[in-house]
């Protein structure tokens, strides 16, 4: 008769490996990476102080008893208002144009496409102040086509609200754009295709099948611009100037501010910085969740 084996330690499956030590040193964690090396853990903790100590310093200067004063003045209302309604033109503007402009790119083969979406990303390297001139130099009143616009509509753009608009289009357009297209190449064409098969015409199919699916990149695309068009500069005040209740917008306001108020400065960028931190919450489960 054969004896069945005890329980206990002797019939505990062996691991073929020795047994790991626990300790602090050699701690592996849920995704099986271990501790952060000294080298690398004090340059990064360098990186998060200096982008986060300027915004603690606005914080802990703000004048944050006259705030309220600072933000009813006229001067201040009317930057805000130009700054809200500019900024939301550029977007439409950026939505009717770019959102096309990023199909094309993501659903079409044609000569130089690599070429077209480097013109289309230029934008977002180049200097504003650069943006600003080469706006003068083709929609100004001796521009490329700037002067035909003059001659022909009496048409003049630069140094008016409506300059606001297209300065702020130019830098924010490139951000809806390359949003839509990674969103485009992300979805599935195939849905596309069953709707032309159905009969439906390519632009039906667009409206339809299409925008539906890439809803939520251009949501975030056009947020992106508009907050982008909300803190522009260079390329404004370049082609429109800094004209109070005109085209001085609040970036504008808060660099003129600073020269002879500084604790209005402090307030503006306040409202900025508030925009900000509301676009990335908004924008929290597109860029900021994940592993």
């Amino acid at each position: 008769m054969t004896s069945l084996p005890r329980t206990g330690a002797a019939t505990r499956p062996r691991t073929g490996g020795p047994r790991r030590r626990r300790g602090t040193a050699g701690r592996v964690t849920a995704g099986g990476r271990r501790g952060v090396p000294l080298p690398l853990l004090l340059p990064g903790l360098l990186a998060l102080a200096f982008l986060l100590l300027p915004l603690l310093a606005l914080l802990l200067r703000a004048p944050w008893r006259s705030l309220p004063d600072q933000l009813t003045g006229t001067e201040v209302w009317q930057a805000l208002q130009l700054s809200l309604v500019s900024a939301t033109a550029a977007t439409a503007v950026s939505l009717v144009l770019g959102v096309p402009l990023a199909w094309l790119l993501a659903r079409t083969e044609f000569p130089g496409r690599g070429l077209v979406r480097a013109l289309v990303t230029l934008p977002l390297v180049l200097p504003p102040v650069v943006g600003g001139v080469a706006l003068l130099l083709a929609l100004g009143r001796n521009g490329v086509i700037g002067q035909w616009l003059d001659a022909w509509f009496g048409i003049t753009l630069p140094f008016t609200t409506t300059g606001v608009v297209i300065a702020e289009t130019f830098v924010a357009m490139p951000f809806l754009v390359i949003s839509v297209e990674g969103t485009l190449r992300a979805a599935d064409p195939r849905y596309e295709e069953a709707a032309t098969t159905l009969g439906a015409s390519r632009f039906t199919a667009f409206r339809r099948v299409t925008l539906p699916l890439i809803a939520p990149g251009i949501a975030a695309g056009a947020v992106l611009a508009w907050a982008r068009a909300l803190g522009e500069f260079g390329a404004t005040i370049t082609f429109a100037g800094n004209f109070p209740g005109r085209t001085q917008t609040m970036p504008l306001a808060v660099y003129l501010a600073l020269q002879n108020d500084p604790e209005a400065a402090i307030a503006l960028s306040l409202v900025l910085l508030t925009v900000s931190i509301a676009v990335l919450a908004g924008l929290r489960d597109r860029w900021m969740t994940g592993a």
